[in-house]
């Protein structure tokens, strides 16, 4: 779908702008907290477009690896280590 649709609209003091129903309802990508890039390469225009991760998928297998790997390590302390982070940040203050 590649048709062009035209509206105007104001830019709010905090410069909020409501992208019009007709635009929205035209584009799938375009719902409630859906995340979009801004550009503004040129003086006179805007564009929005959906935002794309320019990051690689996470392999979890590996990720997991590692999660397991961290956890194997043993330490000196015996106990709890999140009332040895509780002291440790109190005695901080």
């Amino acid at each position: 779908m590649n048709t062009q649709i035209q509206e105007t609209v104001i830019i709010r003091d905090r410069g909020q702008l409501t992208v019009p129903e007709s635009i929205r309802k035209s584009r799938d990508w375009m719902s409630p907290q859906s995340a979009v890039t801004i550009i503004a390469e040129k003086e006179d225009e805007v564009i929005i477009r959906p935002h794309t991760s320019s990051q690689k998928k996470v392999d979890w297998d590996e990720l997991w690896r590692k999660i397991n790997l961290a956890r194997s390590y043993k330490g000196k302390y015996k106990g709890s280590l999140s009332k040895f982070i509780a002291r440790d940040r109190e005695a901080r203050r």
